[in-house]
This record gives structure tokens, C-alpha cells and sequence, in this order.
């Protein structure tokens, strides 16, 4: 059965990987698992983004009425900002792609340790294992408040 994921409000379909006893971390098959992920994400994301200039030019009407107006505003502004979160996105799933491309990926940034298969499905582009992030996480609360 698939498994649903999401960030940043897209829902995509996978089939979970299962390692076999004894499989070397992070190799090839692995590798082609989540760049497949990753690529689908990007793929869907852009299709957002193709929907939204769409939507953009067929909805855009000069409404005689102030309220309609600034309520097509606001609308326009809630999706432009969430394509701008996405557009960002974006740029991460590339960057980690390039990770992929470099031998890079599942490994923690901080520590050097294995991120683990089932903590990048949940979240593909992380770049810390979850003990290094929870660090980081507890010191930007104490920080920040």
C-alpha cells in the first residue's frame, strides 16, 4: 500500500522501500528510489505553479465592487505566497538532488551518521539525522524563546 506524504501542502504516492538484511546503505537502488521522489515532488509542484498563473489570468477581473476586489486580492495573495514557499521548495528538492548526484545524500550534515531510510521518506530533502535536528530545534527555542 502507498504512503501518503506531505509538506508544504502536496500529497504524494509512494511505494515504501524495503531493505534487505545485510544491504549496503545508500546504494544504488536506494539512490534511484528517492530521486524518483524527489522528481515526482518537483514535477508536482511545477504543475501547481503552471495552475496558479492560469488561474491567475482567467480569474483576474476588475470587480466594480471594492469588497469583491480585495476579496480577489487577498485570494491572489494567500496563493502567491504559498507559491513562494513551494518556489523555495523547489530549489531545496534541487539541491538535494544534487546531493544525490554527489554521493552526498542520507547522511547527517552535523555528525556524519546515517539519516535512515524511513526518516527521508518522511521527509526527503533532510539533511540531519533526527537527534542533530532535535539539537537544533531545542537550541533555537532557548534562543528565540
Amino acid at each position: 500500500m502507498p504512503a501518503k506524504q506531505k509538506e508544504a501542502g502536496v500529497f504524494k504516492n509512494f511505494e515504501p522501500y524495503k531493505p534487505k538484511k545485510g544491504e549496503e546503505y545508500m546504494n544504488d537502488k536506494q539512490v534511484e528510489h528517492f530521486r524518483n521522489i524527489l522528481l515526482k515532488w518537483k514535477a508536482e509542484l511545477m504543475e501547481e505553479v503552471d495552475r496558479t498563473v492560469t488561474h491567475m489570468k482567467d480569474e483576474a477581473a476588475n470587480f466594480p465592487d471594492p469588497a469583491d476586489r480585495a476579496t480577489q486580492e487577498e485570494e491572489f495573495s494567500l496563493e502567491l505566497r504559498t507559491r513562494d514557499r513551494e518556489r523555495k521548495l523547489i530549489k531545496k528538492i534541487e539541491s538535494t538532488l544534487n546531493r544525490l548526484d554527489n554521493d552526498d545524500y542520507g547522511y547527517c550534515d552535523t555528525c556524519g551518521v546515517e539519516i535512515g531510510i524511513k526518516r527521508l521518506e518522511a521527509r526527503p530533502t533532510a539533511n540531519q539525522c533526527i537527534d542533530c535536528k532535535t539539537l537544533d530545534e531545542i537550541k533555537e527555542k532557548q534562543e528565540h524563546g
